[in-house]
């Protein structure tokens, strides 16, 4: 199946224009044609492989246009690294298929420089080795070989580094490196020979668009007409998008900063050095020329052209800053005890551009039709150019990407990621973060108390320990020490409550969590994404019938669960809808897919007008009471009847809570326990959190956080967007089919039909762990391998300790891979539930689970809300 970043009906194959073209004069010698199918902007080694990729699959009326020379910005100088295995599977594809290429290359006689000289990556700490446990699962499900070794065997790969103070390495056989600017020759020399066009000299000055769709490119040497623009500028993508747009902005993050790295003078390095990175001490190395090439990740990096990048910034690069690079320097002679002896031919300062949270930017700009993005690469753009060069084409030619990259989808911003500000601030911490370890819960510290509920300052006060989604604020859990509270700065994790162990937070969730089921719990979930969607008669109904593939043409006052599927059955976006009016809806979604799913709904909005799509979630302050007590709690609040019989499980009311009036209250939880979410009129939001503060502290009312709401659904088997439902990922896959109507029309039915009748190929579980020592284990934390009687069938999406069940809970997918094929076979639920023994495997140790694929049932903890968890009306919607 394909997924991701779809083009919709606009990736269709259309009419090529004609080989006869005019063309306008140029000054660079060469002729710029008047039209074409695709215009490229950018020379480097992302528009060469973009160029090269289209060509390939017969688009050969397309253009490339660098403003300078090929190669001139960032990629003549890259270190030319190729590593497969990433921090995510999608961007392992990318960068094994890159390496597949370029051996390809290789081999066929063209110069790319490339060398399997393999990778060694050594663990300071056993933290570190936990993550390269990971990694070597990740190897696992892509069939690229990765070890775990001992000190004294990475010793023996590569004898010049020390190894008296590592607890191990990770071993890549597979890995290697390219000369960067011989590979940007190479897709340049094998795309014009495929029919493209190259024209250097020739500067983008202006996209100009027609009905919201590219037109045009305006160019200083003339204009030429096209169908699609791909925005390949590298670091000066964010101005190309920001300022040089007829019709609006474009939102394309990235900021460049100095990254640094010196290159030796030959002193014995062997040929076949490893490619060797101490991810703790920030530093990487290669061998080059009998020499060493030595750079490094900072802690805190250096913002550059922030006003805006010299358009003449060709093949040059920053001053030296050798008291800057000094902690780097350090680490790598501490690494390789003989480099101090070794003579330094030249430090290279040379800009990479990087994103607010270090991952690419790809895909179709949310603000403009066939306006294409691949840029933004964080200093990987060598490892990843070949693979992001054929889903960019793949996006083009066929509508959407081979591999699910919605996680580095350009739709995941807002305008403030767009902010310079907040860029320059954010990329300083960015860029350390590049080795940084992957703690669980760890977060940005930069650009941070944008985004916040109206009641922020009132949680801050009552402990609240606050993380971010999408630049948004949200209390994680509460540190009700009094110490703690008086602090200002403990609004987020220190780093030293960061752990792959029990965490800090332990107890304190234990007691949010057990308001939400025994007690009475107040959750702000205030980031949720909120649109209006009216129309003047059924013309509402109708469009979002089509878009989900529940029925949403439920009575006034009625709330429903759905998924908006896209042409292949995969999750655009989950949600719940609410039929306020017979012609209007609240649609409620995760907060990531705030400009995701608008993009979404406004390509399929009918042309007329007639349906009206606004986005309303500035304008609600969402607080989520739930629990056992939650019913006597909202019946103190408000005159309206909180009965069952009056207000049912899955209804919408509006209602008045003390003097405020106008409160959309949704007897729903989200976490499968009693409760109801009011969506309060941001004015009003302060006086009704007095008020419920007031009448719940007669019931132990408690403020919880997002980990108690994880521990409440992952325990559930409830799957999130964004983590456990992706646009890879069917309803079918999730065991979510009786949310889908097959007698109506909607999008991706026929793909869901064909995958009714074929089967499906992997199924969303839930393992609960047995035999895991909870103080002294480490914990799952999402990510880990499945194995099915000792063959890896998946991993996980989802993490948490059940505080019901006494038990780690995850979950995941599992399939049924075919050894020799590596091909997926479609599996039935008894492949799960009979015959079959599970384990979870969690930093190298494997421990037995029990899967489950519906909802466990759990302790109920009184009659009442026994009796909502027995019925799971949630899961009949």
């Amino acid at each position: 199946m394909r997924f991701s970043c779809s083009l919709g009906n606009t990736g269709q194959l259309c009419a090529k224009y004609g080989k006869q073209v005019v063309r306008h004069n140029s000054t660079d010698g060469g002729s710029l044609p008047q039209q074409a199918r695709v215009v490229v902007c950018g020379g480097g080694v992302i528009g060469t492989s973009v160029l090269y990729h289209l060509t390939e699959r017969g688009w050969n009326d397309v253009v490339l246009l660098e403003q300078g020379r090929l190669s001139c910005g960032t990629s003549w100088h890259a270190a030319g690294l190729v590593g497969q295995i990433k921090a995510g599977i999608a961007e392992s594809k990318l960068a094994q298929y890159s390496r597949e290429l370029y051996k390809k290359f290789e081999e066929e006689g063209h110069a790319t420089g490339w060398k399997q000289c393999g990778s060694l990556s050594v663990a300071r700490t056993k933290d570190r080795l936990i993550t390269y446990h990971g990694i070597v699962t990740r190897g696992k499900l892509l069939r690229i070989g990765a070890e775990l070794i001992t000190p004294s065997e990475a010793k023996k790969l590569a004898p010049i580094i020390r190894d008296d103070d590592i607890e191990g390495a990770l071993w890549t056989p597979s890995d290697g490196v390219v000369s960067p600017s011989d590979l940007v020759a190479t897709f340049a020399r094998l795309a014009r020979k495929n029919g493209g066009e190259i024209i250097e000299g020739c500067r983008v000055e202006n996209v100009l668009t027609k009905n919201l769709r590219v037109d045009k490119v305006q160019t200083n040497h003339g204009t030429i007409e096209c169908e699609y623009f791909v925005n390949c500028a590298g670091m000066w993508s964010h101005q190309l998008a920001r300022y040089m747009t007829q019709t609006k902005k474009i939102r394309v993050p990235v900021h460049p900063t100095e990254h640094f790295y010196v290159v030796t003078k030959p002193f014995g390095i062997d040929n076949m050095l490893p490619v060797i990175r101490d991810h703790d001490g920030q530093i990487y190395m290669r061998e080059w020329s009998g020499g060493l090439l030595a750079g490094g990740f900072e802690t805190v990096a250096k913002p550059v052209f922030h006003d805006m990048v010299p358009k003449d910034f060709e093949f040059q690069l920053l001053p030296e800053d050798w008291d800057h690079f000094q902690e780097q320097l350090q680490a790598v002679m501490h690494r390789i005890p003989t480099f101090k002896d070794a003579q330094l031919r030249h430090m290279t300062n040379g800009p990479e551009s990087f994103t607010p949270d270090g991952k690419m930017v790809f895909g179709e700009a949310p603000e403009i039709d066939n306006y294409i993005v691949a840029t933004g690469m964080n200093s990987q753009g060598i490892m990843m150019a070949g693979g992001i060069g054929r889903a960019t084409a793949e996006l083009i030619v066929d509508g959407e990407s081979s591999v699910d990259l919605w996680q580095h989808d350009v739709k995941r911003f807002l305008d403030l990621h767009n902010n310079r500000k907040f860029l320059k601030d954010r990329v300083t911490e960015i860029v350390g973060k590049h080795y940084l370890l992957n703690y669980p819960l760890s977060d940005h510290i930069t650009s941070r108390n944008l985004r916040t509920s109206s009641l922020y300052s009132c949680l801050q006060a009552c402990g609240a320990i606050y993380g971010q989604s999408c630049g948004y604020e949200r209390p994680m859990w509460f540190d009700c020490d009094s110490d703690n509270v008086l602090e200002s700065d403990r609004s987020f994790l220190y780093q030293t409550d960061l752990t792959f162990r029990k965490p800090v937070w332990f107890d304190a969730v234990r007691e949010e969590y057990m308001a939400c089921r025994q007690g009475v719990a107040l959750i702000d979930m205030s980031s949720f994404t909120k649109f209006e969607l009216k129309s003047a008669g059924r013309e509402v109904v109708d469009f979002l019938q089509r878009l989900c593939s529940n029925d949403v043409d439920i009575p006034v006052g009625h709330v429903i669960h759905t998924g908006m599927q896209n042409y292949h059955g995969g999750y655009e976006n989950d949600c719940s809808i609410v039929r306020m009016a017979e012609n209007e809806y609240f649609v409620i979604s995760p907060s990531i897919q705030q400009t995701r799913c608008m993009k979404w709904l406004r390509r399929h909005l009918p042309e007329d007008g007639s349906v009206n799509a606004n986005d309303v979630s500035s304008m609600y302050t969402s607080l989520n009471i739930l629990g056992d007590k939650s019913r006597d709690v909202m019946s103190r609040l408000t005159e309206s009847s909180m009965l069952p019989a009056d207000f049912p499980y899955f209804r919408c009311r509006v209602i008045d809570i003390g003097y405020a009036t106008g409160v959309i209250a949704l007897s729903i939880s989200h976490a499968g326990e009693l409760g109801w979410v009011l969506y309060i009129p941001n004015e009003y939001a302060l006086h009704i959190y007095n008020r419920l503060l007031d009448v719940g502290k007669h019931y132990g009312i408690k403020h919880a956080g997002y980990l108690a709401l994880r521990s409440l659904r992952v325990e559930k088997l409830f799957a999130h967007w964004g983590q456990d439902l992706t646009p890879a990922t069917t309803p079918l896959e999730a065991g979510r089919a009786f949310r889908v109507k097959f007698d109506k029309d909607f999008i991706g039915k026929e793909a869901l039909l064909h995958q009714k009748k074929e089967g499906v190929c992997k199924r969303l579980v839930q393992l609960q762990i047995n035999k895991h020592d909870l103080e002294n284990d480490i914990w799952p934390w999402g990510g880990e391998a499945f194995y099915r009687n000792g063959k890896l069938c998946g991993t996980a999406t989802s993490a948490a300790y059940g505080y019901t069940l006494n038990k780690q809970c995850l979950i995941g997918y599992v399939h049924d891979t075919d050894e020799e094929t590596g091909q997926l076979r479609p599996i039935e639920n008894d492949f799960i539930l009979k015959n079959a023994e599970f384990e979870v495997e969690i930093a190298g140790k494997r421990f037995p689970a029990k899967a489950l694929i519906y909802s466990p049932k759990l302790v109920s903890m009184t009659t009442a809300t026994s009796q909502y968890t027995a019925t799971q009306p949630w899961s009949r919607n």
